[in-house]
């Protein structure tokens, strides 16, 4: 059975050795473009390989289509490939752990077609807490892969849609930012501060314990029941895409399928000086 939203370090040191198995590390900070690299070339999970977050996880950026744009899907598959995946491989990605770059991988992955693919729950912190083996040495791949592309448009909307879409019934924006940047109080990354008229505000931390692994299934389920958040009319964002796949994940994970991400978000929304934008509350 394949695991298609969390895996716990115990299942995945389990299947270390599992050739069925292909392990990304993701880890990033969006302050620290080199931090990630320089992470796994001190420590990473013994066979894991390494995924930019900049560079393989998003595309071409015009200066218009936010700071982390949709990746060619092609080309993801044959960095996919590349690394040995196959149509049938488990695909695992962790990030330091309550972070938001695994949950990307995650989404790109069933974007195009891919849905045995999950996140290592707790990250990286909680597989060496475990005292789990790591290595420095870089991992090679026993072969090429022939993964293939099926892609599932389905699963975002671009920003026409949420123009098109704003005040109406048929979708519930659902932003993933902290709420000092919802509310235009404070915008470190972003030329304008603010939200998206109509968006309801839940930070992607929120989807995390105290002890840094998802909710429950059904912590998750009580609290997307109590937003009144309908999976089929939710559509996620943020600032650029990335943080806003740990809800869709979340959502994913208690059952709740059928939502969007609106992967330009805030970036791209206020790179056309034309479009609404809110502040406060």
């Amino acid at each position: 059975m394949a695991f298609t939203t969390i895996v716990s370090p115990e299942e995945l040191h389990a299947h270390l050795r599992d050739p069925g198995f292909v392990v990304l590390d993701c880890r990033h900070s969006l302050a620290d473009f080199s931090l990630g690299r320089r992470l796994y070339d001190e420590s990473h999970v013994p066979g894991a390989f390494f995924a930019s977050v900049e560079d393989d996880l998003a595309g071409a950026k015009t200066g218009t289509n936010g700071r982390h744009p949709l990746p060619d899907p092609e080309t993801l598959a044959r960095f996919l490939r590349g690394i040995g995946a196959d149509d049938d491989t488990q695909l695992v990605a962790y990030d330091a752990g309550a972070d938001m770059f695994a949950a990307r991988f995650w989404f790109l992955s069933r974007w195009i077609g891919h849905d045995a693919v999950a996140i290592l729950d707790g990250g990286f912190a909680a597989w060496s807490a475990r005292g789990y083996p790591v290595t420095a040495a870089p991992s090679e791949p026993a072969r090429e892969g022939s993964l293939s592309v099926r892609l599932r448009p389905e699963l975002v909307v671009d920003a026409a849609f949420v123009l098109s879409h704003l005040g109406g019934a048929e979708m519930q924006l659902l932003d993933a930012r902290a709420i000092e940047r919802f509310t235009g109080e404070s915008e470190p990354i972003d030329p304008v501060g603010g939200h998206i008229p109509g968006a309801l505000q839940r930070w992607f931390k929120d989807n995390f314990s105290a002890e840094g692994t998802l909710k429950s299934r059904e912590q998750l389920r009580e609290e997307f029941a109590r937003a009144q958040l309908d999976p089929k009319r939710t559509v996620h964002q943020c600032g650029s895409g990335v943080s806003s796949a740990v809800t869709q994940l979340a959502m994913a994970h208690a059952g709740l399928e059928g939502s969007r991400i609106y992967n330009g978000s805030w970036s791209e929304w206020v790179a056309d000086p034309s479009r609404p934008i809110a502040k406060g509350p």
